[in-house]
């Protein structure tokens, strides 16, 4: 565990350096161009050239001996005009891995710079699976181009890769497999291993298919180094297999990776022929993006931003939910409008307030986020939801309980009003109550018609909590005020 925690300490400590000596190559080339281009001197233009040139090559040099991964993270952090320059400085040849690296948003900024040829030969050193996941970002006559450049399997592959969802198996799955035969010896296999010269990455495994091409179980190449290698293929292979369609959702796939702790997994078709398989490295990444994903959805992001986009572009991706909330904000004011009598009476009410609706608004998102992730878990089916539903109403209502003590005396001793105690008790017992009870509905209702519940539940419970609070605080106080006064 030590181990792999170093690892990633290394890992991120040279990514970190990576950028920060690109930055400082990229400073000190600014740096000496405009010194350059101040001098007056003949043929000043050859000496910009030449010391252009010289200050880039370091850089060049430095971007050659970096991991596309590491590149990809040097790009998304430097401003447009500087994450041009580097992009420039690419080798050809790297240009479609990294753009598979890169966030959409970034990459969007790098396909503009690029011509149609220069996308068409990225695309080209790609494989199939890669080509389909870019190929949204392309525009249509390089897909066009890429689609007649591909011999007829690539071209079928392509083809049916593209048909696919993102979020379904057959839009992660890849076309790398390694087929065997069931009446074939173990070192009749391992030649025929020995002949391809290289196994596909994460390779665990080889499927054992007929001669048809169906599924009939699988190799793990543990065994075929470990059992004799006159034994029978059909005698050692494991016939029970986790499998997938490529129509399966590329969530519940996610899920059963990390429950059965698989590598790679083959895709099938109804009649279990052998489609492709899926592994790993495409199920993280599948994970990672969304989780990205919830994060922006949450904070009320349509979709992901480019840290250095133009500010018209960022007013555009965040404008909705910031409308959504000035109306929500509206309604709030109303309800405190609705009792500025009560709130004259007692100034005391307006500093409480917020006490309310901060704490409904934090008990909520706490039982908001439980159930966003059991419905991504696929944990609450029927059979349970009115259980899980009466239990965190139970957690709200203990929590109210203790914590409404602890503000009734609060404000007790703060005001010296016994009834606000009670008040302040009660209100913040019903807020946490109102806040459970929508933590559980917005993102139930939201995924029974088919919409994610991460996207904007946040911000609609806030709008909840904060006027159901209000409301009920100064409802309270309206009828205790006769003891408050």
């Amino acid at each position: 565990m030590a181990d792999n925690f170093d690892t990633g300490n290394k890992a991120h400590d040279s990514a970190e350096d990576n950028l920060n000596r690109v930055v400082e190559l990229l400073r000190k080339h600014d740096l000496v161009t405009r010194l350059v281009h101040k001098q007056d001197m003949p043929r000043r233009d050859l000496v910009e050239n030449l010391v252009h040139k010289q200050n880039l090559t370091e850089l060049h040099t430095l971007l050659d001996d970096m991991h596309s991964a590491d590149v990809a993270c040097v790009l998304e952090a430097l401003p447009l005009n500087d994450r041009l320059l580097v992009w420039d400085l690419v080798k050809a040849e790297r240009d479609g891995e990294i753009l598979l690296e890169v966030s959409d948003a970034v990459r969007e900024s790098l396909i503009k710079a690029m011509d149609s040829d220069e996308l068409l030969a990225a695309a080209e050193t790609l494989d199939t699976d890669e080509i389909a996941d870019l190929a949204p970002d392309l525009p249509k006559d390089v897909i066009q181009d890429l689609l007649e450049s591909l011999d007829t399997q690539k071209r079928a592959r392509l083809q049916s890769a593209l048909s696919y969802p993102e979020d379904t198996v057959g839009g992660l799955m890849d076309y790398d497999i390694v087929t065997i035969r069931a009446d074939v010896t173990l070192e009749v296999a391992l030649r025929y291993l020995r002949r391809l010269g290289e196994l596909p990455e994460q390779t665990d495994k080889l499927f054992v298919v007929d001669r048809n091409g169906a599924l009939q179980g699988v190799m793990p190449l543990q065994r075929l180094l470990l059992r004799q290698p006159d034994e029978k293929v059909a005698d050692v292979m494991a016939e029970e297999v986790v499998t997938f369609h490529a129509e399966d959702d590329a969530s519940d796939a996610a899920n059963a990776f990390e429950r059965y702790d698989l590598v790679s997994a083959p895709v099938i078709n109804a009649d279990r022929h052998l489609i492709g398989r899926l592994t790993v490295n495409a199920v993280v990444d599948h994970i990672r993006q969304e989780s990205d994903s919830d994060m922006l959805s949450i904070a009320g992001l349509r979709e992901e931003e480019d840290i250095f986009a133009s500010v018209w572009k960022s007013v555009q991706n965040r404008w909705a939910w910031l409308a959504i909330n000035l109306v929500t904000a509206f309604v709030a004011s109303r309800v405190i409008g609705e009792f500025e009598g009560t709130i004259e009476k007692l100034v005391a009410l307006a500093a409480l307030m917020p006490i309310i609706a901060g704490i409904g608004g934090n008990s909520g998102n706490q039982t908001l986020t439980m159930i966003v992730r059991a419905l991504a878990l696929g944990q609450i089916h029927p059979d349970n939801a009115k259980k899980l539903f009466r239990k965190e109403i139970g957690v709200a209502f203990i929590n109210g309980l203790i914590w409404g003590s602890v503000v009734g005396i609060f404000a007790y001793l703060l005001y010296g009003k016994p009834a606000l105690g009670v008040v302040m008790m009660g209100a913040l017992t019903l807020n946490l109550l109102l806040a459970a009870f929508m933590g559980v509905a917005i993102p139930a209702i939201m995924h029974k018609f088919g919409r994610d519940p991460a996207v904007g539940s946040s911000v609609l419970l806030t709008a909840v909590t904060d006027s159901g609070g209000f409301f009920i605080f100064l409802g309270l106080a309206a009828l205790f005020m006769p003891y408050l006064t």
